[in-house]
């Protein structure tokens, strides 16, 4: 059976493939700690200089698989919560390659990254009120922060689709490309990260995450309010009908 996260090397670059494409590569527990597993080892491995993270096929990620979400107890050993706060942690330089489909975490992943390119085809939703929830992976403070209260508002509270051209104007991806251009661009990029400095790269970085010295508070808040979206009536109703829609 293959992988439902693939790991291969081009030089110093480690690309990690969502692998689930007959499920849209929704994300279950298994493939977070995988996820989480893989980054945190590289994290230590001098060989790898920098991280790149996409889809198989047409789709980045339709997020978390909902299927076993409402028995999810987003505590410490949850492996979704895992993933989401390893994300900021990261000493090397993560890149993003989107096509088609970026919801949930797969949109709100993106802020983490330190580059983020998207195919022309990419969408992105933020589906979390319209399914009961409520944001996560510190989207509610870095989204507001990247494109101001109102915009973010729109984007985080009425979750409606948006494009690559909009995804751009709000700053959560910084180049486009045709769809069969996308590997080829984003490991360029990729390999212009690698290729810097390592030591130099990883301090800077860190300095860069000064700017947000509250992230692991909202992320705590986030959790606290997601476990008790999920244990109301309202939230299990809604989620109950898209699973068995």
């Amino acid at each position: 059976m293959a992988s439902t996260i693939e790991l291969s090397r081009d030089g110093h670059v480690m690309v990690l493939t969502i692998n689930r494409p007959d499920k849209r590569n929704a994300l279950t527990q298994e493939m977070y700690c995988s996820l989480t597993t893989h980054l945190q080892q590289a994290d230590d491995d001098p060989e790898v200089r920098a991280y790149l993270i996409r889809g198989q096929e047409d789709c980045f990620t339709a997020g978390n698989d909902l299927s076993s979400f409402l028995d999810s107890d987003f505590g410490e050993e949850n492996e979704a919560v895992r993933f989401i706060k390893t994300l900021p942690t990261l000493k090397k330089p993560l890149i993003a390659a989107v096509a088609g489909s970026a919801v949930g975490v797969g949109s709100t992943l993106l802020p983490h990254c330190d580059m983020v390119i998207a195919a022309d085809n990419a969408k992105f939703v933020l589906p979390f009120v319209n399914i009961g929830i409520v944001p996560e992976a510190a989207s509610s403070t870095l989204i507001p922060q990247m494109c101001g209260g109102p915009l973010a508002s729109e984007l985080l509270l009425l979750g409606e689709p948006f494009g690559v051209d909009k995804a751009k104007a709000v700053g959560l991806v910084n180049y486009s490309c045709p769809a069969d251009q996308l590997m080829s661009l984003a490991m360029e990029y990729a390999q212009k990260f690698a290729a810097r400095p390592p030591e130099a790269m990883q301090q800077a970085k860190a300095l860069l995450k000064l700017s947000q010295p509250q992230m692991g508070q909202v992320m705590q808040a986030e959790f606290a309010a997601l476990a008790e979206r999920l244990a109301s009536d309202e939230t299990r109703r809604v989620i109950g009908a898209l699973i068995n829609k």
